[in-house]
């Protein structure tokens, strides 16, 4: 009978976190209930683990995830002293081919709730421009399909009325949507033969809508498949050459990360989004130093927080008093971005202020769904400062219009009112609202 051996690098691991057994098993524990499949670990586990014994091998990934948030560094299957997975391989994966599979099994909206359980990580790798500038693996041309630049238009106006789609009833309805036209349509299209001008331009396009679905993803609360998403995103511009859009959806991933609450990687993807910018134009640098100071300030680094937003600030107005050079990032926006990096700093009155800014600044055309989950953070907010009363009214105004909206952002903020409201329940107008906020609930 052999004896099991305690896992030398889990120890080690684990000395390096300054965890306790219970600590470790709570941050496991955490990682799963986001991902979507809640955990009970307790210290006896953590110690067996330690003592050699393996964990479950859908329990693995979490451990390992849990110590890179602990670290702020990747952490192997190896490192930990855990066998490497059954389909782990070092090779290049083909781009076009891993679009298509991951589309697949996107199309079918009854698989949402296993497709959902994909675990976000602070560690992923991202490959920076010079590894994919240029690099695109050989594409098996088929000779009987010839496109111009006519599909090329054709898939840039779908990626707009799916975006619009988006905007207006959320990620849950336009997803399997965007998933079918990069299956049936424009992974065709990336075979297809054409003109170098024309193939890139498919990939810049490609790129954009692969960044979109993602975006879709985080809606639904899907945020490894949103990664996924991003990762094909980033490997398509580079192909393509498209330099834009490569930093578009490095900045995209870090509003991803802010919004989990992930400052230090949030911040690393907003430096290296703004560091690879391939133009300096005030829309530009607006709309980075936004999204750079939002990260910064949950990083809990105020003063770089600080110097990018007013770097944003001062963007802004020369981009205004430039005709036709600004779009993207507004006076609006830039009041959202302040509310954030308030907020994360502490001042929680002073969000309150600037979000009241930006609704008064925004435009009657903005998204819907963007409307209803700032209003929720006013609400939630008015309430931490005891605006009771102004929060209900503002909670009101999100119920009215939750019903046309399916995204998974939002579904999670309704769901928070009726506890958030408890401590007031013998106040009609908090009861009346919590009782409202539960009917609408989905499940």
């Amino acid at each position: 009978m052999t004896t099991r051996q305690p896992n030398a690098g889990l120890e080690r691991l684990f000395r390096e976190s300054g965890w306790t057994m219970r600590q470790c098993a709570q941050a496991v524990n955490r990682i799963g209930t986001e991902r979507g499949t809640p955990l009970k670990y307790q210290q006896p586990s953590v110690h067996q683990w330690l003592r050699g014994q393996l964990p479950k091998e859908s329990v693995r990934p979490l451990i390992l995830e849990a110590f890179a948030r602990r670290l702020l560094r990747p952490v192997t299957h190896a490192e930990a002293g855990f066998p490497s997975p059954a389909n782990d391989s070092n090779g290049h994966p083909n781009t076009v081919e891993g679009l298509l599979d991951l589309g697949r099994q996107d199309m079918d909206p009854s698989r949402r709730s296993v497709l959902g359980v994909g675990l976000f990580s602070v560690a992923l790798t991202i490959p920076g421009w010079p590894d994919v500038v240029g690099r695109i693996e050989a594409l098996k041309r088929n000779p009987k399909l010839r496109i111009g630049q006519s599909e090329v238009q054709a898939v840039k106006a779908m990626t707009e009325r799916l975006s619009d789609l988006d905007d207006d009833f959320g990620g849950r309805y336009a997803r399997p949507l965007a998933a079918a036209f990069l299956v049936n349509t424009v992974t065709p299209y990336l075979n297809a033969d054409a003109s170098s001008e024309t193939q890139k331009s498919m990939l810049s396009a490609a790129a954009f809508l692969c960044y979109l679905t993602g975006w879709m993803a985080v809606d639904e609360g899907a945020h490894g498949r949103a990664q996924q998403y991003y990762v094909k995103a980033l490997e398509l511009a580079g192909a393509g050459g498209d330099h834009n859009t490569y930093c578009h959806v490095l900045r995209g991933m870090s509003v991803q990360a802010a919004n989990l609450g992930h400052g230090a990687p949030a911040a690393r993807l907003a430096n290296a989004a703004a560091e690879a910018a391939p133009e300096s134009t005030p829309r530009m640098r607006a709309f980075m130093a936004g999204q750079q100071a939002h990260a910064y300030a949950l990083a809990g680094e105020k003063t770089n927080a600080l110097t990018s937003l007013r770097e944003a600030e001062r963007a802004v107005n020369q981009a205004e008093s430039q005709l036709g050079t600004f779009g993207g990032f507004s006076s609006a926006t830039l009041a959202y971005s302040t509310a954030e990096v308030r907020h994360a700093l502490g001042d929680t009155k002073g969000s309150v202020e600037s979000l009241h800014d930006h609704f008064r600044l925004r435009d009657s055309t903005d998204m819907q769904r963007s409307k209803l989950i700032f209003s929720s953070l006013l609400a939630e907010r008015q309430l931490e400062i005891g605006h009771m009363e102004a929060a209900c009214s503002t909670w009101s105004s999100v119920l009215d219009d939750y019903p046309a909206i399916h995204s998974g952002r939002i579904d999670e903020q309704v769901k928070k009112i009726a506890p958030l409201l408890s401590p007031y329940r013998g106040n009609p107008l908090a009861r009346q609202t919590a009782e409202k906020a539960i009917s609408l609930t989905r499940k």
